[in-house]
């Protein structure tokens, strides 16, 4: 480790005692925190250009007076106990100019303004590991990730990696990559796009980030579905979004409830709406692109877990429709892979091309290639069809498994979203307790089952929206879990009444 210090020889101070001074002051700061390593005499004395003698006696001087604490055949360590005088001058200087008693967030404020305000989604169950059974949203089989195809074409592309992991490479992403995911969408999706238009994120959130960077700021008119995914509503909340709520009904987005008035940009999910699982129909989508290039609006299609379709074939994608460039198109591999490796794409009409490549630039530079080149390899040899395969059927059995345990603990359960997708939404009747109800009475059951807002959902026309509804997420759960989850939801439903 190399120590940020400068020493000045033309100095009447001796380099000596500049060098005490420093270190001193480092430890005082923070900068050198109790416990960290010195540097060895000869190292640092090679680095400072001086003697070897000159940093031994500084060190020796140091241990002497309770900063740094030696110890035999180890080293030279930052002692874990500073004295006492020094620990006044800590506090003296992490209070500014020396008022110890001022409260930090007061002392934040005062010197300048946070500007970013925002509210950050549910991503993560902190009590996951404490429940025998765990409904949780979107999160895939922990099993099912290819690591062995995955080790063997990432060690692959380290030993052949030549200069691509000490060079920058494409911001957009690289083009194996690109081109990769253009084949994959043709027949997929139905979407006929070029690798140029394509732009490589970390994930979803990293596609509403450079979206809203593109086309949102303070009073932008946002359309949002309702209810609709956290993640979106509070990321262009965060920009100043004026956000308009359009109610979503069995079929999902009622494009009769459109505003007539001017709109920037409309967020949806018309694979399989989040939360409530609905898939738009054709007549609706066409409504939504009718009403996009009339009002100017650009649409933002969220096909997160469109892999999974169980019953029927998917409908193509809204991108794959528009005839007059108002879509953009975002994928994530946070479903079927994983969100580990944190890659996602949007495909873009061709006039947010640019923008949209430089924003990206100036955001990131660009994902890590080794990431990007073991995917584009897994995409492009077929793996990766095989793989969405495989889970697929594995999900659609969990997704049956659900369905029959619901209705055999429950009767005639009202479901929405069981067509596809990773979650399935149960309306409760009303001779059971309200969502938030449900939930808290199943989580004291060791049983996680979630109110929409708690499972990474909002609804901006109040809750009523989400009373009776409870999200199940059940991909990362194996048969015998449903089963047993659904059996202890049912017995401590039973002894609340």
């Amino acid at each position: 480790m190399q120590l940020a210090l400068k020493l000045r020889p033309e100095s009447n101070t001796t380099l000596q005692n500049q060098l005490f001074a420093a270190i001193r002051e480092q430890i005082l700061q923070g900068k050198l925190k109790a416990g960290a390593v010195m540097p060895a005499t000869r190292v640092l004395g090679e680095q400072l250009s001086v003697s070897r003698n000159t940093v031994v006696l500084t060190y020796e001087r140091l241990v002497a007076e309770g900063y740094l604490e030696s110890r035999p055949t180890i080293g030279t360590f930052v002692t874990s106990a500073l004295p006492e005088n020094a620990l006044f001058f800590k506090r003296l200087s992490d209070s500014g100019s020396g008022f110890a008693d001022q409260d930090a967030g007061e002392r934040l404020t005062a010197r300048h303004p946070i500007l970013f305000q925002g509210r950050a989604q549910k991503v993560v169950n902190p009590n996951q590991h404490k429940l025998s059974a765990d409904f949780w949203v979107g999160r895939p089989d922990p099993h099912s990730f290819p690591l062995k195809s995955w080790r063997r074409r990432l060690l692959h592309q380290l030993a052949t990696a030549g200069a691509n992991l000490t060079t920058y490479n494409d911001p957009g992403g690289i083009w194996e990559l690109r081109k990769a995911i253009a084949d994959h969408l043709g027949p997929a999706r139905g979407i006929m796009a070029t690798p140029e238009q394509i732009v490589i994120v970390s994930g979803s959130q990293g596609a509403l980030n450079l979206v809203a960077r593109l086309l949102v700021n303070k009073g932008t008119n946002v359309v949002i579905e309702c209810p609709s995914y956290q993640g979106a509503a509070f990321l262009f909340e965060s920009f100043g979004a004026n956000l308009i709520p359009v109610r979503v009904d069995k079929h999902g987005l009622n494009t009769k409830k459109l505003p007539r008035e001017r709109a920037d940009l409309i967020f949806v999910t018309p694979s399989h709406q989040y939360p409530m699982g609905a898939t738009l129909p054709l007549h609706r989508r066409v409504e939504l692109l009718d009403w996009a290039w009339e009002t100017g609006a650009y649409v933002l299609e969220d096909d997160y877990d469109s892999d999974f379709r169980y019953q029927g074939s998917p409908l193509s994608a809204l991108f794959g429709l528009d005839q007059h460039g108002c879509v953009i198109y975002m994928g994530t591999f946070s479903k079927s892979i994983g969100p580990g490796i944190r890659l996602g794409y949007l495909v873009l009409p061709h006039d947010l091309v640019e923008p949209a490549r430089t924003a990206k630039a100036l955001l990131d530079n660009g994902h890590a290639w080794l990431d990007q080149v073991t995917l584009a390899d897994f995409i492009s040899s077929g793996s990766y069809a095989r793989h969405l395969r495989r889970i697929r059927h594995t999900y659609w059995k969990r997704r049956d498994c659900l369905v029959d345990a619901l209705q055999q603990h429950f009767g005639d359960v009202r479901l929405t979203g069981a067509e596809g997708g990773m979650h399935i939404v149960w309306h409760l009747p009303n001779n059971l307790p309200t969502a938030i109800e449900v939930q808290t009475i199943a989580e004291k059951a060791g049983v996680g089952v979630y109110a929409l807002e708690a499972g990474a959902a909002i609804c901006l026309h109040g809750n009523e929206c989400s009373q009776r509804a409870l999200i199940f997420g059940y991909s990362s759960l194996t048969e015998s879990t449903i089963q047993k989850g659904i059996t202890l939801l049912s017995e401590a439903l039973k002894a609340s009444t």
